[in-house]
């Protein structure tokens, strides 16, 4: 099955977010280092103003965020897409070659396969799972890390994410954790950002 985008689509999708992303990263590593700029709508009188902790670490957390949204829009955007056992590429992918090609899009390196998520990155919570984070099983048919998927909506064990499924579906889909089979095998999660 052949999926027909508009131009406009896609060069909003392939092109110009890809290009946001990187000078809103570039402008946030670039830029000097200083003091935020605070502006207010009616002036203080006799106040002196200083940035809080928190206001320095809500914006870390706004770049984090931002890059969350933009790992799952980009996995969203191939919703549909074929499994094809050992594969990595737009024509098709196994569940690892789906979560390597997202996070290679975005010049983030995770392994290529599924059992090596075993010892890497770092495990958190699934009350603690975010957006974006990559979320591991046992294989249906051993005791052995054999699945994974693209954490995109985090509510505990109802948690939802974008995998390739070669389950019935063979394709990219979207599947939740209140699944039984795929609360059986759950594992973890692996936060990589």
């Amino acid at each position: 099955m052949t999926v027909k985008i508009p131009y406009s689509t896609a060069l909003i999708t392939y092109v110009m977010a890809p290009i946001l992303i990187i000078v809103v990263l570039m402008y946030v590593l670039l830029k000097p280092s200083k003091e935020p700029e605070i502006t207010l709508k009616e002036p203080l009188r006799n106040a002196s103003i200083e940035p809080s902790v928190t206001e320095k670490t809500v914006v870390e957390i706004d770049q984090s965020d931002a890059l969350r949204d933009s790992i799952v829009s980009y996995g969203m955007n191939l919703l549909g897409t074929p499994y094809v056992k050992a594969s990595c590429g737009i024509d098709g992918f196994d569940c690892s070659g789906f979560v390597y090609y997202v996070f290679q899009h975005f010049k983030i390196d995770v392994p290529r396969s599924s059992a090596e998520f075993q010892n890497f990155g770092k495990t958190v919570s699934i009350d603690s799972a975010k957006k974006g984070d990559i979320i591991v099983f046992l294989s249906p048919t051993r005791p052995v890390i054999g699945h994974i998927g693209i954490v995109t909506l985090s509510k505990g064990m109802e948690t939802e994410f974008i995998h390739a499924s070669s389950g019935g579906e063979m394709k990219v889909i979207i599947s939740g954790l209140k699944q039984i089979g795929y609360q059986k095998r759950f594992v973890k999660v692996v936060s990589v950002l």
